[in-house]
């Protein structure tokens, strides 16, 4: 069995127009639409929209791309878990977005979700096809009604397609988002998935929209509630100095930024998560029981929230 690509086409481009709407509005500032296209020849073919809002009221920088490309040989970052694989041509799509907010207290948010197909070698068969997603939560000023609602709002999603699905994409979250040269979490994490096709196809495609459907419910109301709240430079000096390891993480061990640069995708778009202003001290030290020592220490872990 197959899916109709077509389907998931259209779910995802009706899922980044519902965000950044609904981004935009919170913010006071719209989003701009940059269309691209991968001409034949190139490594790649396909197509893509990406959304970007820049220097925002809410929003110091919001990215949120649809891609849609065709290529001749799987990078090894996709075939790591199915090495049969390996070289064949494939066909992805998806919406991945990173939100990185002006007001320190605001928690920096990640969402991807994604359909991959390829077609096995020597063209037997049907093309294999699998989803993958999640969304994870990046403060700098740690909330524990915010990391609750976060994950209840992840656990709610996906517990119609079995009582499992939470707890196993919680913890393949918290051993993904995580900075091995560092030995340290990159958030509170959320949910993760990926090469998932267990449900079957059609119940599998319906499992990642949920989760990508649950996104605005379990981010803006986090963002309305801290987004007026008084800082200063102390908040900001410390929200850029964590910036710093959100690059290193997408840099360094990141399969998804992997994919897009080992397959010939468009740079730009790719490293749209980055954050505009960021730094890097050397051996920082934060002082003992200041709210910075209770994120390292209370939300920098591996805990359960629901």
């Amino acid at each position: 069995m197959t899916i109709d690509l077509s389907t998931v086409r259209t779910f995802l481009l009706g899922l980044q127009e519902r965000i950044t709407t609904a981004v935009a509005e919170i913010d006071g500032q719209s989003f701009v639409a940059d269309r691209w296209q991968k001409e034949p020849g190139e490594t790649l073919q396909g197509n893509g929209v990406t959304m970007i809002l820049e220097q925002g009221q809410v929003f110091e920088r919001a990215g949120c791309g649809f891609s849609h490309v065709r290529g001749p040989r799987l990078p090894p970052s996709a075939t790591q878990h199915r090495p049969e694989l390996a070289g064949a041509p494939f066909e992805a799509m998806g919406v991945s977005l990173v939100f990185h907010p002006r007001n320190p207290y605001v928690p920096t948010v990640h969402m991807n979700v994604r359909m991959l197909a390829a077609t096995p070698l020597g063209g037997s068969g049907e093309p294999v096809c699998w989803f993958g997603g999640g969304m994870d939560l990046t403060p700098y000023y740690g909330f524990d009604e915010d990391a609750v609602h976060f994950h209840q709002s992840c656990k709610d999603a996906l517990d119609p397609f079995g009582s499992d699905k939470y707890p196993r994409f919680k913890q393949w979250c918290d051993e993904y988002f995580y900075l091995k040269h560092r030995q340290e979490q990159r958030g509170i994490g959320g949910v993760f998935f990926d090469d998932f096709q267990e449900l079957g196809l059609e119940q599998s495609f319906a499992m990642m929209q949920s989760v990508a459907d649950s996104f605005l419910q379990a981010y803006l109301p986090i963002v309305a509630r801290r987004k007026d709240m008084p800082y200063g430079e102390r908040e900001r000096d410390f929200q850029l100095y964590r910036r710093g390891r959100y690059v290193e993480f997408n840099l360094v061990w990141d399969r998804g930024t992997h994919f897009g640069l080992q397959s010939g995708g468009r740079t730009e778009s790719i490293l749209m998560s980055m954050p505009p202003l960021v730094s890097w001290s050397y051996q920082r030290q934060v002082e003992a029981g200041s709210p910075e020592e209770q994120l390292q220490q209370t939300f920098l872990v591996r805990r359960d929230w629901v």
